[in-house]
């Protein structure tokens, strides 16, 4: 099963445009994240609709951060990129006419919306800037 790392690879880019003399282009932003450059505009899209990142195009342009980390919440970022479950457990449908299965389901299902809700309310309260803070102590 696949993750879905945008959270992290989005949140690894923002601490790097912190750090930066300038704007970052789509290319360099691409080329940290192993990816083709209309991927990072696609998503990069998503945090300039937030108020997150400004863009300006041409000669000496790129991505720029709008706002700064303090100001930015793992919360903003997750709500940016489209608010997808934070989890990736998935609930069989298989047999829906089994009630075992239901009942599994129900109980997953209960747990994760439970476990989900307490993670989203963490991440209100995690700024990026304590993220950065604690990359230049590692």
């Amino acid at each position: 099963m696949r993750k879905d790392s945008r959270l992290s690879r989005v949140l690894h880019v923002l601490i790097h445009m912190d750090q930066l003399d300038g704007p970052a282009t789509s290319d360099t932003i691409a080329g940290m994240l192993n990816t083709n450059p209309v991927v990072v505009r696609r998503t990069m899209a998503l945090l300039r609709e937030q108020g997150y990142v400004t863009s300006v195009k041409g000669h000496g342009g790129g991505w720029s951060l709008a706002k700064p980390l303090a100001d930015i919440t793992l919360y903003d970022i997750h709500k940016a990129l489209g608010d997808s479950s934070v989890f990736t457990i998935g609930l069989t449908d298989e047999h829906s006419n089994c009630a075992i299965e239901a009942a599994v389901n129900t109980a997953i299902d209960d747990v994760l919306e439970e476990a989900e809700a307490l993670l989203l309310a963490r991440f209100k309260a995690v700024t990026l800037d304590r993220l950065q803070y604690k990359s230049r102590r590692a």
